[in-house]
């Protein structure tokens, strides 16, 4: 289980764009879980939409590519091939067979489970399924690479 200083230790993301609170479960190049709490004080629920709050499935799909890039990132870091996760960072290059089940909404925990179909040294490809409580809520594939960081 990895907290959230963990997380921004790997993902270069910060408020208000970190969609990560805990890491659950990692099984570096394999598989990654994450919980990502939504409360009504995002401010994307100013406007999306205005007494009747439902997070964007862009967003969502978002959450579900940083952990996919978490999992890459651990992946280069766990089998020592001399990547340095300070020194790079995880581009989400497209997104494949995205479909949004239910509305997500203020209250509602997102479990964010992804698993890696296939990785080449720099790219990488996994499936993510977004679920509150039991119901799936989102899914989609999600393509990556792998790049140098910009100083």
């Amino acid at each position: 289980m990895l907290d959230i200083n963990a997380v921004q230790n790997y993902l270069p993301h910060r408020y208000p764009f970190l969609m990560v609170d805990r890491i659950l479960e990692l099984v570096p190049g394999k598989r990654a879980v994450a919980l990502k709490n939504v409360t009504v004080n995002e401010p994307h629920f100013t406007g999306h939409y205005p007494n009747y709050p439902i997070m964007p499935g862009v967003l969502i799909v978002e959450a579900l590519a940083q952990v996919g890039g978490l999992a890459m990132l651990s992946a280069d870091k766990a089998d020592s091939n001399g990547v340095d996760p300070d020194e790079v960072v995880p581009l989400l290059t497209g997104v494949d067979n995205a479909r949004f089940r239910r509305p997500v909404i203020p209250g509602d925990q997102l479990r964010l489970e992804v698993d890696i179909i296939q990785l080449r040294r720099t790219i990488g490809r996994c499936r993510g399924t977004a679920f509150v409580g039991d119901d799936k809520v989102a899914e989609a594939e999600l393509l990556f690479v792998i790049a140098p960081r910009e100083q």
